[in-house]
Order: C-alpha cells, then structure tokens, then sequence
C-alpha cells in the first residue's frame, strides 16, 4: 500500500494519543468505583464524554479549515492533557463530567483531523486495509496502555501524569516530521443529511457501533469489576477485547475491499452479537471463559466502526472526507451518548450480564437494517458512478435524447 507511507508520523502519534485516551477511559471506571462513585455517575461520564463528541463534530472542523490540520492537533492535544491533570486535582463527579466533555470535544477533532487524512491519502482499492493499519495502531495502543494501570495503581497522582505525558508526546511526530497533510477545505458546515444520503447503512451502523463500542470501553471496567475480577484481570478482560479486534481488523478490511462492504459488515456483526450472547448465557463469572468470549466479542465488534466508514467514504467524492469523518463522528456519538447511560441503568436494575445482552439487541436491530439496505441500493461507490455518467454522456443516445430535450424546451 503506497498511499500508506506517507501516514507514518500520523499513524505514530495517534498511538501515542490513543495509549492515553484509551488508558483514561478505563482509569475512570475504577478510580471513579474506588471513590465511590455509583454506576450512574460513571456511566454518566461517559455520556459527557460523547456530548463533548457531538459538540467537537460541529465546532472543530471550523477551527481545521482556520488554522490547519497539524496547528488544529496541536491545540486539542494540549488541551486533552491540561483536562487530563485537572482530573486528578479535582476528584469530584461534576468536575470529571466536565472534564471528560472538554475531552470528548478534544477528541471529536483529534479522530476527524486523523481519519479525514487517512481517507484524503487512501483510495478506494485499499481504504479498508490503510484504515484497517489504523485501527490496529489504536487497538495495540489502547491494549498496552491496559497494563499500564496495574502497573502504576489507580490511587495518587503518578497514572494520571503517565497519561497526560502521553498526550503530550503525540504532538512531537505530527509537529516535526509531517509534510503530507492534505489541504483543509475551503468551507465547511456540517450538514449531516448529506452524511446521511452519502451512505445510511454508515451513518446507522456509527449509531449501532458507539452504542455498543462506547458501552463496552466505558462500562466493561464495571462489567467485570462487579464479577469478581481483580484489578490485573480487568485490564486482561479490556485488552482481551481489544486484541480480537486488532487480530481481525485487516483481515476483514481486506476482505471488504475485495468482496464489498456490506456483506462484510453483515457477517461481522453477526458474530459479534453470537459473542456476545456467549457472554451472557455461558461465561458467568469464571475469568478465562470471560477473557475468551470477550476476545472473539472484540474480533467482529471492533472492526465494524471502520467497515463503515470505509463503505461511506467510497461513496464521498473528494472535497467530501472532512464532511463525511465529522458526521460518521457525530453519529457514532449519539450512539455512544445512549449506550453507555443505558447500559449502566440495565446494569444497575438486572445485574452486570445486561451489559452483553444490550450488545445482542443493538446487533440483531443492525443486522436486519444491514439486510434491508441490501436489498434497496445496490453497492456502487461515487467514482464508479461518475465514470459510468462520463461515459453515458458521450454515447449517441444521450446526444440525441439532449438534442430533442431542447427542441422540445419552449
């Protein structure tokens, strides 16, 4: 893949800012139980984190065409780690809440900057394997940062430090050694019924993906806190997850790229809610059973946030990558602001499996949304589409159905 090269500084500071996003994440659930912060409150948290999503899909990418997209990655990076210390100077629910939305406005811009590089840099032919490479970067990131956590304590100052380094550092490779970060658009407005014409498969998959997603990365610490698991094994329980993912990231990527997308995500999030129905009905609270359906859980649901968005942005035309990564954005955060809220109550009411069985719902309710798409617009993306009209234009019939149209027009 050659449009990949070129993304090397950028895929390196994004490991770096998301070993600390995804560090912080985890971080949350069990400093927040150690304070004894109820379930509510931490899923609450969450839910401030994706409204902070939603505000940065509209505000952040104004500030990417003002200024730029490395002075735009600069500035939220900073910002994300100033959030990150305030966390440790100020152990009260409100402030966390605060703090986590400022985050998720920070990391709203920081994924649009990222992805709409990505996608400008990729073409249609390996868009899902170089988002795929991403995604890998992200999930061994976020998996490594896991064990950092046992490693340093949740109690005192040094985790949150850790961290705040962490997303300070990401600033050094996007700062001094990129030169391939494509042009900002001329003007922006996020309309999200353009998103939405673009691909709705997309745009609903984002919803079912951060309701489900955002669930598991926020609640998962309070899923297997609540079994029984120990600290060291709920890292393990995490990163089992997110190592699935990461081992099927490319190989599903490549698959959509040669077969299409949508059949791609169909199996997918089939076996992803098999997984989880496993979870709930067979792991119970024995730690390696956990360990192993989460991972295969991890497989099929971590890679369908990038199916997605590959199926969509094979359908955006050119100036369109900044539109369509801040309004897959915006719709994975409406979803993400909903699962984590509810999952928690069900949690709360029926017990930490409701977690799993939640998952199960919203991958059943995508897997007959995925059928029914299928059946209505065949999978035909925008390039492909405005070749076959050049070359309709140049063919006698349409000239002469052209000539009698103006013979015809008063």
């Amino acid at each position: 893949m050659a449009s990949l090269r070129p993304l090397i500084p950028l895929l390196l500071a994004a490991g770096i800012l998301l070993a600390g996003n995804g560090m912080q994440g985890t971080l949350i659930a069990l400093r927040g139980a150690d304070e004894g912060f109820s379930p509510a409150a931490i899923g609450l948290m969450g839910t401030a984190y994706f409204a902070g999503f939603l505000i940065g899909c509209f505000s952040v990418p104004r500030l990417l065409r003002r200024v730029g997209h490395i002075r735009t990655f600069a500035s939220l990076a900073a910002l994300a780690s100033a959030g990150t210390l305030l966390l440790v100077l100020a152990i009260d629910p409100l402030v966390w809440v605060a703090v986590r939305l400022l985050t998720g406005i920070c990391f709203a811009g920081l994924f649009t900057v990222m992805e709409s590089w990505i996608n400008a840099a990729a073409s249609n032919t390996d868009r899902a394997r170089v988002l795929a490479v991403y995604r890998i970067v992200d999930i061994v990131a976020v998996t490594g940062s896991q064990y950092l956590i046992p490693v340093f304590g949740v109690d005192g100052f040094t985790v949150f430090a850790v961290m705040a380094i962490m997303i300070t550092l990401s600033l050094v490779p996007v700062s001094a050694g990129d030169r391939s970060n494509p042009q900002p658009p001329e003007a922006f407005r996020l309309d999200l019924a353009a998103v939405w014409r673009i691909s709705p498969l997309a745009a609903m998959g984002c919803v079912a993906i951060g309701m489900t997603n955002g669930a598991f990365r926020l609640i998962g610490p309070v899923y297997a806190q609540e079994i029984g698991l120990t600290t060291a094994e709920i890292a393990t329980f995490i990163s089992a997850g997110i190592i699935g993912g990461a081992v099927m990231q490319y190989p599903l990527g490549a698959w959509s790229d040669r077969h299409g997308r949508r059949g791609v995500l169909l199996v997918s999030t089939t076996l992803a809610m098999a997984a989880a129905l496993a979870i709930l009905f067979l792991a119970g609270d024995r730690p390696w059973s956990n360990f192993l359906a989460v991972f295969f859980f991890g497989a099929f649901a971590m890679p369908l946030y990038s199916l997605s968005a590959a199926h969509a942005n094979d359908h955006a035309g050119k100036g369109e990558f900044v539109q369509v990564a801040a309004g897959l954005m915006f719709f994975y955060s409406i979803g993400a602001i909903v699962g984590p809220t509810a999952a928690s109550w069900l949690m709360e009411r029926f017990g930490p499996s409701a977690l799993f069985a939640f998952s199960a719902a919203v991958y059943a309710g995508f897997i007959a949304l995925t059928l029914y798409r299928m059946g209505v617009r065949p999978s035909v993306p925008a390039e492909r589409r405005r070749r076959f009209i050049a070359l309709l234009r140049t063919s006698p019939v349409f000239a002469r159905l052209a000539r009698r149209g103006a013979r015809e027009r008063p």
